[in-house]
C-alpha cells in the first residue's frame, strides 16, 4: 500500500533530518484538509485530529471517534487512538510520552505544500502544548513534507507514467480532430471527452484543463478555451493532464496550421518551435543532483535570448506528483514571488516540468511541456518529447 511505504519513507527522512518527530494536525478534512493527508490515510477526517510519526518507528493516529476503523484498517498506524470529548488530553499524553525535542508541525512560511495549517488550528496547538511545556519545540515540517513528496518511489512514478501515457495518447487523437474552423472551446471539448471515456480525472479544474490558445493575443495561460476559432497560419498551443490513481501528468503541445498550399511551416514558426526544443533539451542535460533549479532555469533562458527571443514571465518547471504544480523545489528564477523554491537542490526521484514558451509575432505562442525525472546522475524524460512540430492541414 502507497500510504505504508510513504510512511516508512517519512521516518526514514526524520532520521536523516534529525527531526525528532512530524505532527500533522487538521479538522474537517473534507473542507479544509492538509495537502500532506493523502499521504497518511485513505479518507477525511472530522474532528480535530493528529498524526504524529517519529524519527524512532513508531506511528499514532489520534482521532475521533467515528474514523478509528477506517484509520486502523489501513494497518499504517501502531498505536490508533480515538476521541469524544476532546483530543487535547491523548495527544498530550502521546507527546510527553515520546518526549521530542523537535516537533515538525505542518505550517510553512515558503510551500504551499507543507503549509495546511490553519491560523485557528495552529493557536489551538500551540494552546494544547503550552500546558505541557512543549509549545517551543514546535519547528515548520517543510524540510519533511517536501522531501516525502518530491522523492517518489518507483510506485509513484509508475502511476504518473500511466498518467502521461494516456495524455499522449489523448493528444493523438486531438491532433487528427482540430481544423480550421474549429473553436477552442470546440477542441478542449474533444479532448474532455477523451478523458472521460477514459475514466480519468483532471489533473486541474476542468475549467482550464485543457487550455487551447489559438492565434495571437491570446491570454496565453491559466485561461478557459474561448470561441475564437482556429485560423490557417497560426500557432495553436494545449495544456492538460489527467490523473490517473491520484497521480497527475501536465504536458502541453503545439501544433501550426497550414496555409493552402503550404506545406511546411514558415521560416519564424519553425525557428520559435525549434528553439523551444532546444531549451528543453539543453536545461534537461544541465539537471542533476545537487543543482540549484535556479541555474536549471538560466540555461533555458540563455537559449531562448541566443535565439533573438525574449524570456518568458513564469518558471521554467515545477514539480508534479499527487497536484499538477506539487512539492517545493522550484527551476525558476531568484524573483520574490518565488521565495527560497528556486535555491533549493535537485534530488533523486523529483518529477518536474520543463515548459518554455515565446512569442511568434502575429502567429501566436510556441510552448512545449515535457516531464523528466531525476536520477542519480542526472534526468529522464518521462514523456515521449516533442521534437516535431504538428502540421495541421486545412
Amino acid at each position: 500500500m502507497l500510504i505504508k511505504e510513504k510512511v516508512t519513507q517519512a521516518i526514514n527522512i526524520l532520521k536523516e533530518f534529525k527531526i525528532d518527530c512530524w505532527l500533522t494536525f487538521v479538522r474537517e478534512s473534507s473542507i479544509n484538509g492538509d495537502p500532506s493527508l493523502d499521504y497518511l490515510i485513505a479518507s477525511d477526517v472530522t474532528w480535530h485530529s493528529a498524526f504524529v510519526i517519529t524519527a524512532k518507528g513508531d506511528s499514532f493516529a489520534i482521532i475521533g471517534k467515528y474514523d478509528k476503523q477506517a484509520v486502523a484498517d489501513l494497518g499504517v498506524y501502531k498505536t490508533v487512538i480515538d476521541h469524544v470529548t476532546g483530543l487535547r488530553e491523548p495527544l498530550q499524553q502521546v507527546l510527553k510520552q515520546i518526549n521530542p525535542s523537535s516537533i515538525a508541525v505542518n505550517y510553512s512560511k515558503d510551500s504551499e505544500i507543507a503549509d495546511g495549517l490553519t491560523h485557528g488550528m495552529y493557536l489551538t496547538l500551540v494552546d494544547v502544548l503550552s500546558e505541557i511545556g512543549m509549545q517551543d519545540r514546535m519547528i515548520s515540517s517543510e524540510k519533511v513534507v517536501s522531501a516525502l513528496r518530491q522523492r517518489k518511489t518507483e510506485t509513484e512514478v509508475g502511476l504518473m507514467k500511466e498518467a502521461i501515457k494516456a495524455t499522449l495518447q489523448i493528444y493523438d487523437e486531438v491532433f487528427g480532430f482540430i481544423k480550421p474552423g474549429k473553436t477552442e472551446a470546440e477542441v478542449a471539448a474533444f479532448i474532455r471527452s477523451r478523458i472521460d471515456a477514459r475514466k480519468l480525472g483532471y489533473a486541474w479544474d476542468p475549467s482550464t484543463c485543457p487550455s487551447v490558445f489559438s492565434g495571437p493575443d491570446t491570454a496565453e495561460a491559466h485561461y478557459a478555451p474561448t470561441e475564437r476559432r482556429v485560423q490557417e497560419g497560426h500557432v495553436l498551443n494545449m495544456d492538460f493532464g489527467v490523473k490517473y490513481n491520484q497521480y497527475c501528468s501536465d504536458l502541453q503541445r503545439t501544433v501550426y496550421i497550414l496555409k493552402k498550399g503550404e506545406t511546411k511551416a514558415p521560416p519564424e514558426v519553425q525557428k520559435g518551435f525549434d528553439t523551444i526544443v532546444e531549451s528543453i533539451e539543453e536545461s534537461r542535460k544541465a539537471m542533476k543532483p545537487g543543482v540549484l533549479g535556479k541555474d536549471i532555469d538560466a540555461v533555458s533562458r540563455k537559449v531562448l535570448v541566443e535565439n533573438g527571443f525574449q524570456e518568458y514571465p513564469h518558471a521554467l518547471g515545477h514539480q508534479v506528483g499527487r497536484f499538477a504544480h506539487d512539492g517545493t523545489a522550484l527551476l525558476g528564477p531568484a524573483w520574490e514571488k518565488y521565495g527560497r523554491k528556486p535555491f533549493l537542490p535537485l534530488e533523486r526521484g523529483m518529477v518536474f516540468t520543463l515548459e518554455p514558451r515565446l512569442t511568434v509575432p502575429e502567429r501566436g505562442i510556441a510552448t512545449v511541456e515535457e516531464m523528466v525525472v531525476v536520477t542519480n546522475t542526472g534526468a529522464e524524460f518521462l514523456s515521449s518529447p516533442q521534437k516535431e512540430l504538428v502540421l495541421i492541414k486545412p
